[in-house]
């Protein structure tokens, strides 16, 4: 059996994204010779090539590409392993940052920050909006503590805990005075295709166009809250969180677009994850949003 060091697997996977021992030696903050003799006696004990020397740069063999992956996948679970243990010699947070996408709607935040007050009533809570991009990294190098996101095109991350949950489901919605308010079922659906229709940006960040773009008529807006009272106002309609006509703060002026059976009238369901770092510390806090999340997910889709 062979054993690799840390060094060895960090070495190498800088390597093989950076194309360079040089540009690795600086993202390590190693001199290059250093880099160039960590690889070569990994090779050694490899007995295989890994990478083809070509001036400068390198290219990764065959092989190399093959054992990249592993090597990545080694070293996540090992700082997996760091941080759960140097949670392990910590008490409770005192504070925690926790992110959204930007189409979660504000009753599940603000159902989230009841049930956080009354399960860690010391516990301050900070919210920002970001992308998932952002979230996953954010998670990653502890500056935020939890994420909440769209994971409908999201490949496993080994290096985080990801808890799905239930499917959030988006309808049609539009102005109490709008003619789509007033049409019969049967005509909704081809006048919404040529209708103005206002779209959330996070949902085409998340590779959802497909699903979300109905009408050849739309705009891009980046806040739901805006496109609530664009809605409001009569000036377009868009697809939003079933639970927002149960919402005291953006039910009024808006009502669920009628559709018949054959016109698309199944909601646009969205894969809700919850994201954080492996923790001691955040075992119980994820329990107590996940239980939240749930019990708001299945009173919404009752």
């Amino acid at each position: 059996m062979m054993n690799f060091s840390l060094e060895q697997l960090l070495a190498f996977v800088t390597v093989y994204e950076q194309k360079a021992f040089s540009k690795a030696a600086v993202k390590l903050d190693k001199h290059r010779t250093t880099i160039g003799q960590v690889i070569t006696n990994l090779e050694d004990q490899l007995a295989i090539t890994l990478f083809e020397r070509i001036g400068r740069s390198v290219e990764p063999t065959e092989d190399a590409t093959l054992l990249y992956h592993y090597a990545k996948q080694a070293i996540e679970q090992t700082r997996t392993f760091d941080r759960v243990a140097l949670s392990l010699s910590f008490g409770g947070l005192e504070s925690i940052t926790f992110a959204y996408a930007s189409f979660i709607p504000q009753d599940v935040l603000v159902q989230i920050r009841k049930q956080l007050m009354q399960d860690f009533p010391s516990m301050n809570v900070n919210w920002l909006v970001r992308t998932k991009p952002e979230i996953k990294q954010s998670i990653q190098d502890g500056s935020i503590h939890f994420g909440l996101v769209n994971v409908f095109t999201s490949k496993v991350i080994n290096s985080l805990s990801s808890s799905l949950l239930h499917n959030m489901g988006f309808v049609p919605f539009t102005g109490v005075d709008t003619e789509l308010a007033k049409l019969p079922p049967s005509e909704t659906f081809i006048t919404m295709k040529s209708s103005k229709q206002f779209v959330l940006k996070s949902m085409l960040d998340d590779d959802m166009a497909s699903r979300v773009i109905i009408s050849s008529n739309y705009e891009v807006v980046d806040q739901q809250t805006l496109i609530v009272q664009m809605v409001q106002e009569g000036l377009g309609w868009a697809l939003l969180p079933k639970s927002i006509n149960k919402s005291d703060h953006f039910s009024d002026g808006i009502v669920e677009i009628a559709a018949d059976e054959t016109n698309g009238k199944e909601a646009v369901l969205v894969p809700i994850s919850l994201w954080c770092q492996h923790s001691k510390q955040n075992v119980d806090i994820k329990k107590s949003i996940i239980a939240c999340l749930d019990k708001y997910l299945n009173k919404v889709r009752n």
